[in-house]
């Protein structure tokens, strides 16, 4: 048996979300190992849906752009039953981001971008390697992986992150309990060329549900032509992936009619889990993605879920990394299971409203899915959950300070126009923060700007040096001033743009996810350096607990 070299961050499994952490850590400056038991990157389609949030952790690592010149924006969704439609919403109606609505592209593409971009940044994947065992101690994990070819190699490593999917041989060397339950059902998936000949046509770029009371028929279409179709049957229908006939069979059965099926490139038969981890954290090892929790398929939520685990741990394992307290890491479990808890719940209750047999829970669905869509309220509440992009984490441990003007710790920063007068280009504030870098917002109403003046040199100050390299610091000068405010040219990594941010002179620190970490009004001498404490970079000396 040999000893490998010893990773700082390794990484088991290169799906999105392994490949997401890993890209995150190399893009802040952290080597990283990553080992995959596959013999190279998938190809099967699996997952089909990317929305709002994972596009915009997809965008901070600059993938996003590749990613919509090969997808198939949704414009909506609809339901029907007894060959009606009796419900619909819009997609694309998100204000205050890029995305403002999901995006259709099969998983081997997002994942195929995401190698790329790992290669960019001077990363690469062990293909054919997997994790045997797992040893955890205080100050790291030792790893026996077993190569190609059978070769056992052991590595210690300071983190070990399990990306390994949802049979995760992580999480069950480590005995992690795996809670929920499997859905008494087969589904089937079928990739494929449909045509119409009835009078309903076949949906462009939309999900149809196609609700009966033998099963559900999903039916999306696809970026390069043709359509999915989704299926529920009976556990224990089949052996293996269904085949074509089989298909036309449960199409001709819960379709409108006037449907064929005429060809399939790619089918699958599987069951389906609910589950999510009771921990997702053991020490130095940390679950993500689908080791973590597992979620039935609709409304996309698994592939989402798990790319925002990714960029989540990543970037919090950087800043320990770069000296930050290790206490910092705390707030993955708090802030990522919730999120999945909540994610594994909206797919479950969509699920069991396809699954619904009897009469009268039928007649009070398709009534209750009515009323909903009429009034808009299935539009305004469905679709900015599945989105995930302005996540509650109001309870986290590692955020802190009071509402005001619009801006809540523990939420998305708040979006305004911006002009800026010196420093990199920006057109909005979350234009400015998708570099996906921790950033100081200081914003002055006064008539001098002094206080934000100064309270903007002092976090430039703190943070010029190679401690400091993955902050910004923005000053935004009211919009009404005129155009003969004077730059003070003499700070370093300082940026001024012109905008209308509430009416009190105040710090903010965003975090490289977008979200208020702190905010602290600039009211006394003492206000930017509250603040600054909890920008979580730099060395010893800058080390500060992370609890409220």
């Amino acid at each position: 048996m040999t000893r490998s070299p010893t990773p700082r961050v390794l990484i088991v499994g290169a799906g999105p979300t392994g490949l997401t952490a890993a890209c995150t850590l190399l893009r802040h400056g952290v080597e990283v190992r990553v080992v995959d038991r596959r013999h190279g990157p998938t190809s099967a389609p699996k997952a089909l849906i990317l929305w709002s949030g994972a596009l915009e952790v997809l965008d901070r690592l600059e993938t996003a752009v590749a990613i919509g010149e090969r997808s198939l924006p949704l414009s909506g969704a609809s339901y029907w039953s007894r060959g009606r439609r009796i419900a619909g919403l819009r997609f694309g109606g998100l204000r205050d981001t890029r995305f403002p609505g999901p995006l259709c592209v099969p998983q081997p593409v997002t994942e195929e971008l995401l190698y790329e971009r790992l290669i960019q940044l001077g990363g690469t994947v062990e293909w054919s390697t997997e994790a045997e065992s797992v040893a955890v101690e205080d100050d790291g994990a030792t790893v026996v992986l077993n190569g190609p070819g059978g070769e056992r190699a052991t590595t210690r490593t300071r983190w070990l992150i399990a990306a390994d999917g949802a049979h995760s041989k992580v999480r069950e060397v480590l005995g992690i309990p795996f809670e929920g339950s499997t859905y008494a059902r087969d589904f089937l998936l079928g990739d494929g060329t449909l045509k119409a000949t009835g009078p309903t046509p076949l949906p462009p770029a939309e999900a149809q549900y196609h609700l009966t009371p033998d099963g559900v028929l999903v039916v999306v279409a696809l970026p390069e032509g043709g359509h999915r179709v989704f299926f529920d049957l009976p556990a224990g229908s089949g052996e293996g992936p269904p085949d074509d006939a089989e298909l036309r069979r449960l199409l001709a059965a819960r379709g409108p009619g006037g449907w064929t099926l005429t060809s399939t490139t790619w089918t699958s038969r599987f069951r389906v889990h609910t589950k999510v981890a009771a921990a997702f954290r053991s020490g130095p090892v940390f679950l993500a993605g689908d080791a973590a929790h597992c979620h039935s398929p609709a409304g996309g939520q698994g592939l989402n879920t798990g790319v925002q685990d990714g960029y989540d741990l990543g970037w919090k394992l950087a800043a320990v990394c770069a000296g930050a307290d290790p206490a910092l890491l705390d707030s993955y479990e708090a802030e990522r299971r919730p999120s999945a808890v909540r994610a594994v719940g909206n797919a479950d209750r969509q699920t069991k409203l396809w699954l619904l047999r009897s009469a009268l829970p039928r007649f009070l669905r398709d009534t209750l899915l009515r009323r909903l869509a009429s009034s808009g309220a299935l539009e305004k509440r469905l679709v900015p959950e599945l989105a995930q992009i302005d996540l509650d984490l109001t309870g986290s441990p590692i955020v802190s300070g009071t509402p005001a003007d619009g801006v809540r710790p523990g939420r998305r920063v708040p979006d305004t126009a911006l002009s800026m007068v010196y420093g990199r280009e920006a057109h909005s504030l979350h234009g400015y923060v998708a570099a996906g870098r921790h950033t100081v917002v200081v914003s002055g109403v006064s008539a001098t700007d002094t206080v934000a003046v100064r309270a903007a040199e002092t976090a430039a100050s703190r943070h010029s040096g190679s401690a400091g390299s993955n902050v910004d610091v923005l000053l935004i000068r009211p919009t009404d001033r005129d155009d003969t405010f004077t730059v003070p040219t003499a700070l370093p990594a300082h940026d001024v743009a012109a905008g209308r941010y509430g009416t009190t002179t105040q710090a903010l620190y965003v975090r490289p996810d977008g979200v208020v970490g702190a905010r602290v009004p600039l009211d006394h001498q003492r206000g930017i350096a509250e603040l600054l404490a909890r920008v979580p970079v730099g060395g010893e000396q800058d080390r500060v607990p992370y609890s409220i």
